[in-house]
């Protein structure tokens, strides 16, 4: 079942207008959500998150917090799976004509539904993925969760056509993000995140892995990362809601450090489950 505009149908059933400002112009924004044992992960952070897109891009929020929240649930419970990831965006609606302004009035577009969420196995963890890096050609504002995601569809399209996971972006010689995913960096045994500016997507599990850093005694470092530090790192992850942490081995046919997945890597996995486990699943929200 899918939450769209009040109410809930079958996904047959649910139909947007052609003139949907979404479909026309990408004009709307989204989010995420990890769901375990039907417990969203951080959902206040995620809501705050789609409120902080929404105020960016002038559109006005059809709905309170306490709203979000109660919608989201509701779509959890329609489920027949306990692990979901709830997919959510909302556009400025259809105006029955296309012109680039906003109209005036129109009515926000919802749509909120929840597939079965698969997270990587332990064999993947353990052989790690390949990665390709690129420029990073994306507009300046990508700290808004756009539906705009036409370079990350043909960046992510390159990457699976060369047997690769992901692809590691670069912006004038900086490390700015994974075109899906927040990117670390370990060096010497220290933990490197980049600093969150317009130019990379505020992550949520980006936020927890800093997190876990700190709790657990990591030595890590939030700081601008050259590109050839990345090329030069002793390991290399990518961090996102479905994927958690995942190892990158390989670099534009490279190996990262050993080319196999480092110690860090499996010690913040470790942690990262351990928190899963007594905190996402028994509803002990952190």
């Amino acid at each position: 079942m899918i939450y769209l505009n009040g109410e809930f149908v079958a996904y047959q059933d649910a139909k947007i207008s052609a003139f949907d400002r979404g479909c026309l112009f990408g004009d709307g924004v989204y989010e995420v959500i990890p769901v375990y044992s039907r417990r969203p992960f951080r959902l206040a952070e995620h809501v705050t998150r789609l409120e902080a897109s929404l105020a960016a891009i002038g559109l006005d929020n059809p709905h309170p917090a306490d709203e979000w929240i109660r919608l989201i649930e509701a779509v959890i419970a329609q489920q027949t799976f306990d692990d979901q990831s709830v997919y959510l965006h909302v556009t400025r609606g259809a105006a029955g004509y296309r012109d680039f302004p906003f109209p005036q009035p129109t009515q926000p577009t919802v749509l909120i539904f929840s597939t079965e969420l698969v997270t990587p196995d332990a064999a993947q963890k353990a052989a790690g993925v390949r990665a390709l890096s690129h420029a990073d050609f994306r507009w300046l504002r990508c700290d808004i969760k756009s539906l705009n995601l036409l370079p990350t569809v043909l960046m992510r399209e390159h990457a699976r056509r060369a047997g690769c996971t992901e692809v590691v972006l670069f912006r004038d010689g900086w490390l700015s993000e994974g075109a899906a995913s927040n990117i670390f960096v370990v060096k010497d045994g220290v933990v490197l995140a980049p600093p969150k500016s317009q130019l990379m997507l505020p992550g949520i599990t980006y936020d927890l892995v800093l997190e876990l850093c700190v709790a657990h005694g990591v030595a890590h470092a939030v700081r601008p990362i050259a590109e050839p530090e990345v090329r030069e790192a002793d390991e290399l992850w990518m961090t996102s809601s479905t994927k958690e942490i995942l190892p990158i081995v390989e670099l534009d046919g490279q190996a990262v450090g050993a080319g196999r997945p480092g110690p860090l890597a499996a010690q913040l996995d470790t942690l990262y489950q351990d928190f899963k486990a007594r905190i996402m699943r028994q509803g002990l929200q952190s």
